[in-house]
């Protein structure tokens, strides 16, 4: 008992368990050979019950040897935090400057009458036989219209800031400053104009100051243009970068991946169809600088996926939902209760959460969840291993 209490008495790893679990299953089937070697005249009900102990036991020791063989190849591991961020960096006083939080990548000049312009729906009825024919196979294939999409800016804006005054208004103090940040996007087989008006999206919205990086993981895609072309077109965006899976492993393994190699003070996971509103980042950057173990999620609008028309936010606020779970382990929504709104003094107040939507977070480590400035999130029923 000694050995087994030094063996469990630290920190419980992987190869500690398997060894736990190897002389237990030895030991049950020991026991089991046992009793079954003194009852040589069972009956043949007995026999039954000992066949099917003995494929149980055949399907444990499967398991143990299965985990034994995996330890090697274990998953990425999360980042550790490092010490001596940004927060025990000197800074000065005072609020950051518009010009400190200039946008990464300047936006074009934009052609109000160009499709989906200003976040504006984008029509394709009356369509010839051809085109009508390229937009039900982009839907087969993706689940949203995709002839609307290839036709729609990959640098389009979304109209006039129309969030409430306070948001617009609001300022972020550099002490402690704001940390930067590592946006990371998975991607499998995603459509080309969707996952770059995303990564424009990110650029001309996110100050440069803050924004360290583009990290677009791909799991695995089969569409060739999401290979050499992809990497080629990606050149011009120096903060911009691919990591590959050479086998499909799933969304959090490949976010995993993503973060592994992220240089960032903290990670910015978003979808690969989603584009980003005024004023985004800052709020979820603060929210981590206040309390840096905080996981935050901004309120998330929608992009219809038949004409890509934005919902823009209402300058008098909204009725917010938050996430949570079920018994059945469902996640789902809720309307913000009483006594949560009222401790809410305006609509730059944080939304305390049990659980947020996966599709946007920044996150150093688990604890709270923040609503601000909307982004959108094109909508499709496609979910992802």
């Amino acid at each position: 008992m000694t050995v087994f209490h030094r063996l469990l008495r630290g920190r419980l790893h992987p190869w500690k368990l398997a060894v736990v679990a190897l002389v237990f299953v030895t030991f049950l089937f020991l026991m089991q050979r046992e009793v079954v070697s003194q009852s040589p005249q069972e009956e043949p009900w007995i026999r039954g019950i000992v066949g099917k102990q003995d494929a149980v036991l055949g399907m444990v020791m499967g398991a143990v040897k299965n985990f034994r063989d995996s330890m090697p190849k274990m998953q990425i591991r999360a980042p550790v935090r490092r010490q001596g961020g940004g927060a025990s960096q000197p800074c000065l006083p005072g609020s950051y400057t518009a010009a400190e939080l200039m946008p990464a990548l300047d936006r074009p000049p934009q052609n109000p009458s160009a499709p989906g312009a200003a976040g504006k729906a984008f029509h394709t009825e009356n369509l010839s036989p051809a085109e009508q024919k390229e937009k039900d196979r982009g839907e087969e294939k993706h689940c949203f219209n995709l002839y609307a999409s290839d036709r729609i800016s990959l640098s389009r804006d979304l109209g006039p800031d129309t969030r409430p005054p306070e948001c617009i208004e609001q300022t972020f103090r550099r002490c402690p400053p704001l940390p930067t940040t590592s946006v990371i996007i998975v991607f499998h087989n995603e459509a080309w104009s969707t996952l770059l008006r995303t990564v424009y999206s990110v650029l001309h919205t996110s100050p440069a100051l803050l924004l360290i990086e583009i990290i677009l993981v791909d799991d695995a895609s089969t569409d060739e243009r999401l290979r050499g072309e992809l990497e080629e077109h990606l050149k011009q965006l120096h903060v911009v970068r691919v990591v590959r899976q050479l086998e499909r492993k799933g969304l959090i393994t490949a976010r995993l991946l993503g973060a592994s190699v992220a240089t960032g003070d903290t990670l910015t996971f978003l979808d690969a169809h989603c584009e980003c509103f005024h004023g985004w980042l800052e709020p979820l950057l603060a929210r981590i600088a206040e309390n840096y173990t905080a996981v935050v999620s901004p309120d998330i609008t929608t992009i219809d996926l038949n004409t890509f028309e934005f919902m823009k936010p209402s300058p008098y606020g909204q009725n917010h939902n938050r996430g949570n779970f079920d018994w059945g382990l469902s996640f789902g929504w809720e309307i913000l209760p009483e006594h949560e709104k009222q401790r809410r003094k305006d609509e730059t107040y944080p939304i305390k959460c049990g659980s947020v939507v996966g599709s946007w977070r920044s996150s150093p480590a688990p604890s709270w969840a923040t609503c601000f400035a909307p982004r959108a999130l094109t909508p499709s029923p496609r979910a992802r291993g």
